[in-house]
């Protein structure tokens, strides 16, 4: 069968087969199959090829396929594309597996955790697809991890934040309301009269870097105050030193600074004291996520809570129903708040 006769097939309504998707692909039939059941046969380049085959014709693999409405394997496959190191050093990490497991512990589902997933996208896609698992959940994606958006053709996928490209809004996606927590610590800042206020934001290939950094430009925006005064982490605490001290080499009269989490935060604390400026006499602080950084700072730290546990407890609630066939809103936002302590 050729690409051509393929392409008329689909044109007539004609439900994508094992060899459609060899036909558009150009390998064998044989190879399909390997590919869809997971199989370390095939080379990494031919993977890739059969997989963007069977997105493009949107090919449900029979295996999955039945597994989905009938046998179900009972797992569910988390997904977190960053470093083991990175995940196991942040609390939002913890909070939100913790919410997951939470909700998870009252139904028959177990929870398979896959870390790092973006240095090997293919080899997770293949197990994804392969009937492993039910459905699979997806959190901290940055702008490329969202290729996982493809695999909710043939299998539920709930990602934990809202997409950053349009053409991906129809995804299901639990988030906080970024912008406004951010809006509401910056207006904080604000009432308390700091008048020159910069921000440590978040990485700009995430949603919640984009949307925080937006909502600490609106507020100032509407004040008439320095929207430019801003440098850019990883939300790691030493980028939040090195951004800190960048910003005070900028502009000695920085007297307010919001950080997009609380790690970036408290490695602000040690910038300003290192250029021998007092939290928060001189320069007030307020973070963001309300993690146990924050609370165990000194001063304690101002920062907006954001309900890390409920999101993983929506996100495991929603796709649950998606896998018993439920019907369930396409976004889920929960809302913030500001937790008022000593630093601002």
């Amino acid at each position: 069968m050729g690409s051509d006769r393929v392409a008329e097939k689909l044109r007539t309504g004609a439900v994508p087969t094992l060899e459609m998707v060899a036909a558009h692909a150009g390998v064998s039939r044989a190879t399909v199959s390997r590919v869809v059941n997971g199989s370390p046969k095939v080379t990494p380049d031919v993977a890739e090829v059969v997989q963007r085959a069977i997105e493009a014709l949107n090919y449900v693999p029979n295996r999955a396929a039945r597994s989905l409405a009938s046998r179900k394997t009972q797992a569910i496959a988390l997904i977190v594309p960053e470093s083991a190191a990175r995940v196991f050093a942040d609390p939002f990490f913890a909070s939100v597996v913790q919410g997951i497991a939470l909700h998870l512990a009252d139904t028959d589902y177990t929870l398979n955790m896959i870390i790092e997933s973006e240095s090997q996208a293919g080899k997770t896609r293949r197990y994804l697809l392969g009937g492993n698992v039910d459905g699979a959940l997806v959190v901290s994606h940055h702008t490329g991890d969202h290729a996982y958006a493809l695999l909710s053709r043939t299998l539920p996928v709930v990602f934990g934040g809202r997409p950053l490209s349009d053409t991906e809004s129809d995804n299901y996606f639990i988030d906080v309301d970024n912008q406004h927590g951010a809006e509401t610590a910056v207006a904080h800042l604000v009432a308390s009269g700091r008048t020159k206020i910069a921000t440590i934001a978040g990485p700009q290939d995430m949603p919640p870097g984009v949307d925080r950094l937006a909502g600490w430009r609106e507020v100032l925006g509407e004040h008439g105050m320095d929207t430019e005064l801003f440098e850019v982490g990883d939300f790691s605490p030493a980028s939040g030193a090195t951004a800190m001290k960048r910003l005070l080499a900028r502009d000695s009269t920085i007297d307010g600074v919001f950080a997009a989490n609380d790690q970036m935060a408290i490695g602000a604390y040690s910038a300003i004291r290192e250029a021998g400026l007092r939290i928060p006499e001189d320069i007030a602080v307020i973070g963001f996520d309300d993690d146990i950084y924050g609370a165990t700072a000194s001063p304690a730290l101002t920062t907006v809570h954001q309900p890390s546990v409920e999101m993983g407890r929506e996100m495991a609630r929603v796709l649950v129903k998606l896998i018993e066939g439920e019907p369930v809103d396409t976004v889920t936002k929960l809302k913030t708040s500001l937790v008022v302590r000593e630093s601002a």
